[in-house]
């Protein structure tokens, strides 16, 4: 897993993992009558697809010993915070992370994604619309997160706006 190393010999308290889809935030893609999904996460049940990929990561990362692992992504209509616990996940080869997901500022707030359950993720926030809605960014619900990091201690700051 050379793609990793990085992660691995980085010496950075926190490591910050950016990626544009959520881990497992089901997105389905049913256009034109297709079934599928244009995400990561494939439903609960067997791993498939992009899943054995992020498990053979999140493998790599706990066997290397690499701590204080955070993930910000995005792809999504609506603001959360997911707390991915291995206790809880059909894969439990890991370490407990976090993983912030952000929507685009400019687009329209959805209702919340179903979540496949192979990774263990718990809702630690969500704002999102109504279900079955699709709320302007005129309503009023537009989010930006702020991580700070104090250089000295290694702890973070999480606000959410």
């Amino acid at each position: 897993m050379a793609e990793a190393r990085p992660v691995r010999n980085s010496r950075a308290t926190w490591k910050v993992i950016a990626s544009d889809m959520p881990l497992s935030l089901i997105v389905r893609d049913d256009y034109a009558g297709k079934k599928g999904s244009e995400a990561f996460a494939q439903g609960d049940g067997r791993r498939a697809g992009r899943e054995l990929e992020i498990a053979d990561l999140l493998r790599f990362i706990r066997d290397s010993g690499v701590a204080n692992t955070v993930w910000l992504t995005a792809d999504v209509h609506y603001a959360a915070a997911h707390f991915y616990n291995p206790d809880k996940a059909q894969f439990q080869d890991f370490t407990p992370f976090w993983e912030f997901v952000r929507r685009a500022p400019a687009c329209g707030n959805g209702s919340q994604n179903e979540l496949d359950n192979t990774f263990g993720p718990e809702v630690g926030f969500v704002k999102a619309a109504p279900p079955g809605k699709i709320l302007s960014p005129s309503d009023g619900m537009q989010f930006f997160g702020h991580v700070r990091i104090d250089g000295a201690t290694g702890q973070y700051d999480r606000d959410v706006a």
